[in-house]
């Protein structure tokens, strides 16, 4: 089994140290075998999706919006006109429970942001519509957000975001991923 050390780290030279190569350096270390190609770039993903996801909670409560009501004002928003969506399709795009989408449709409803009107295909199901408060408020909720994440990138030049862009879809960010394998330790293996 090959152990992988990233070039910049064994190099002795190059970008500062960052808690990333702290870590690879501790399991370096502590455990070496449990480092594979794959170990840096995992970690570097988490860090930049934690530093992105505060990034959107820090913007949000200035426009008083949880993440779930900015993900279903987004989703709405996206839609198209005429910003509509049925709760089953908002359960789909969010990956929440239809209970869950419930609540925060009530509480956007409440806001004066989303209405519920009849289906125009289907008298006994319903749709979830914004306002055209919930239009503006959705557009102003999307471009802060947007604001802060590209201030996540500000150190970074255009062509170092493009080309992280581009190999994480080479390496299949983004996509549906496989189901993870049961880990097998030695009390649960068949006996074949």
């Amino acid at each position: 089994m090959s152990i992988y050390y990233p070039a910049e780290v064994t190099a002795g030279s190059g970008p500062r140290p960052d808690p990333v190569d702290a870590l690879l350096s501790a399991w370096r270390t502590e455990l070496p075998d449990v480092l594979r190609p794959t170990t840096e770039l995992s970690k570097r993903i988490t860090q930049l999706a934690g530093a992105l996801d505060a990034a959107t909670r820090g913007v949000l409560p200035e426009l008083g919006l949880t993440i779930a009501e900015f993900d279903v004002l987004v989703a709405l928003r996206r839609a198209g006109e005429p910003y509509r969506l049925k709760p089953n399709e908002l359960v789909r795009a969010l990956l929440l429970s239809s209970g869950g989408i419930s609540n925060v449709v009530n509480h956007l409803a409440g806001r004066g942001l989303v209405l519920r009107e009849p289906s125009p295909d289907d008298g006994r199901s319903t749709m979830i519509r914004l306002t055209r408060d919930g239009v503006r408020t959705a557009e102003r909720a999307v471009r802060a957000h947007a604001d802060a994440h590209e201030a996540v990138f500000a150190e970074a030049s255009p062509t170092a975001v493009d080309a992280a862009a581009r190999a994480l879809r080479e390496v299949g960010v983004g996509r549906s991923p496989a189901p993870p394998r049961p880990l097998r330790t030695g009390r649960h293996r068949s006996r074949s």
